[in-house]
């Protein structure tokens, strides 16, 4: 393909130029191997394409014919080369990603804004789905890659852990657990409860802690959204097993925030790319991007990475703010 180019140069330099020898200079190759790459597209193209004596070269018939075509191969070309220089250099593209709203709503505008003030050219575009949509998403190459939980084994994906996301009980303001200390998952079992529905990451998480301790419960409501379930507690239909990260994704006031103490009660968030298969330079760099986030003080958020500080529980204050 590179020869095919460089004898189309040739042929275009001549033709414009009227002389071997200019030519020759113009593309950087003496003048007998420039005469041997055009005599080798003529022999290609089975015409001749140029009448040459000592005093001039003159295009035939044939050569006028085919030189608008040839001019236009060169132009399109410059054209590819110049947008895939673009491309890896991120002066152009775009970054499609499917995420958990509450990623959605709290750590990637952060990440948005960062990436785009160093490409203010890249188009980002962004899915907030459950967990089980992003990784068919991803799946299908819908998008560049996700930021979710893992939903069950899945060869045709890669999950890279790189956040984790406490559970906390959401609850009335004036609620009999507002002030219990430690809140463990027992506690919260005991009162009608509002959760995600099935196949999000967190209504997995939750059924699977209720299982390991032997729990049952009474499930007043079921949620496809936090924000939703957050304004059924407000609304006093109950209360709701939720990570904190919900925080971001639904207003809060007039709510308590309690962690729930009881082990495995910490949600995973990774980067979910499909097997195999490469992203492209914009999409990563801004995966570079919120790895780097990931390892600043975060709200709501944690890399588990990082060896875990006690933090402290969640009061109405803090969420106002």
């Amino acid at each position: 393909m590179l020869q095919g180019v460089r004898h189309i140069k040739a042929f275009v330099a001549v033709a414009r130029l009227g002389s071997f020898t200019r030519a020759a200079a113009e593309v950087n190759v003496s003048q007998p191997a420039l005469t041997v790459q055009i005599r080798q597209l003529e022999t290609s193209l089975g015409v001749r394409l140029f009448d040459r004596n000592k005093r001039q070269v003159v295009l035939t018939q044939a050569g006028r014919d085919l030189l608008p075509a040839l001019q236009r191969v060169l132009s399109e070309l410059d054209a590819v080369m110049s947008a895939s220089h673009d491309l890896a250099g991120l002066r152009r593209g775009s970054v499609s990603i499917a995420t958990l709203p509450s990623v959605a709503a709290g750590l990637l505008p952060t990440a948005i804004r960062r990436f785009m003030t160093d490409h203010p050219n890249i188009d980002v575009k962004v899915q907030d789905v459950v967990a089980e949509h992003i990784v068919k998403l991803v799946k299908a190459e819908e998008v560049d890659f996700g930021i979710g939980s893992r939903v069950g084994a899945d060869r045709d994906v890669e999950i890279t852990d790189f956040l984790s996301d406490r559970m906390c009980a959401f609850l009335p303001q004036d609620h009999p657990l507002a002030d219990r200390r430690p809140l463990l998952l027992k506690d919260v079992a005991a009162f009608p409860l509002i959760l995600t529905a099935r196949g999000t990451s967190v209504r997995t998480l939750v059924e699977r802690a209720l299982e390991k301790e032997g729990l049952e419960v009474s499930i007043t409501c079921e949620a496809n959204y936090m924000s939703t379930a957050v304004g059924m507690v407000r609304a006093g239909l109950g209360v709701s097993i939720l990570p904190e990260s919900a925080i971001e994704a639904a207003s809060c006031e007039g709510m308590r925030i309690e962690p729930i103490r009881t082990p495995g009660l910490t949600r995973k968030i990774g980067l979910i790319r499909k097997s195999n298969r490469s992203l492209s330079p914009a999409a990563e760099r801004f995966v570079q991007l919120l790895t780097e986030l990931s390892w600043e003080p975060l709200a709501h958020f944690a890399n588990p990475g990082i060896r875990a500080k006690k933090r402290e529980p969640l009061n109405d204050a803090q969420h106002r703010s």
